[in-house]
C-alpha cells in the first residue's frame, strides 16, 4: 500500500496530536500563576515539585523520542501502511491503562528519567512545549501507517514491542498522569503557602 496524502491527517492521529496541544496548553495555564519559588516546591522532601513534574516528561520525551523514530522508520521500510480504526494488543492496552492517572502502580523512575534539580522554570516550560511539538512531528511522520502492526519498544521493557499507536496513547497518559501530580502539589500549596527562605 502507498503512503496517503501527508496533508491530511487520519481521523486517531489528529485525535493526538489534539490531545498534546491540549496538554501543552494546560500545562501553561497550571504553572502561569507560580513563581520560580512555588514551581519548585515541594508537599514533602520525597515528593516531586511541579518543576520535577514536567522536568520528569522532558527526561520522558529525551528518552523515548528516538525509540518512536527507529519504530516508525522501521514501518516505512517495511510499508507497513493502513487506514484504521486500529485495533491494539492486550499488552498496548494494558501499558497505556497502568500510565494513565489516577496511579495504579507506584515506582521510582529509573535514573534516566529522574527530574534534574535546580533547572529554572523558563527552560523547563521550554523544554516541555519543545517536546510537545516534536511528538505532534511524530505523528505526522506516523500519518498512514498501520498504528496497530507497527512497532516500538516499551518503555518499561525495551526487549518488548507494543502497537506505535500504544505508544502515542502511553505518552499521552503519562503526561496526564504527571499533570494531575503537579496539580495536586499546587492544591496542597494552598495549605502551605512556600516562602523564601
Amino acid at each position: 500500500m502507498a503512503p496517503p496524502d501527508p496533508l491530511a491527517l487520519a481521523p486517531e492521529i489528529d485525535l493526538f496530536r489534539q490531545e498534546l496541544e491540549r496538554i501543552s496548553a494546560e500545562a501553561d495555564v497550571l504553572v502561569s500563576p507560580l513563581g520560580e519559588i512555588e514551581f519548585a516546591w515541594k508537599p514533602a522532601p520525597q515528593s516531586w515539585s511541579v518543576a520535577e513534574c514536567l522536568d520528569h516528561l522532558n527526561a520522558a520525551a529525551r528518552v523515548y523520542l528516538p525509540v518512536v523514530d527507529e519504530g516508525i522508520a522501521d514501518a516505512i521500510r517495511r510499508g507497513l501502511y493502513g487506514p484504521g480504526p486500529y485495533h491494539y494488543n492486550a499488552i498496548g492496552r494494558l501499558h497505556v491503562y497502568l500510565a494513565q492517572p489516577p496511579a495504579r502502580i507506584r515506582a521510582r523512575a529509573a535514573a534516566r528519567l529522574q527530574p534534574p534539580a535546580g533547572r529554572p522554570r523558563h527552560e523547563i516550560m521550554a523544554a516541555f512545549r519543545a517536546y510537545q511539538v516534536q511528538y505532534i512531528d511524530r505523528l505526522r511522520q506516523a500519518n498512514g501507517l498501520d498504528l496497530a502492526r507497527a512497532r516500538v519498544a516499551s518503555p518499561a521493557i525495551a526487549w518488548l514491542p507494543i502497537p506505535l499507536g500504544s505508544a502515542f496513547a502511553l505518552t499521552i497518559a503519562h503526561e496526564h498522569r504527571h499533570l494531575a501530580q503537579a496539580r495536586r502539589v499546587i492544591e496542597k500549596m494552598g495549605l502551605d503557602r512556600p516562602v523564601a527562605s
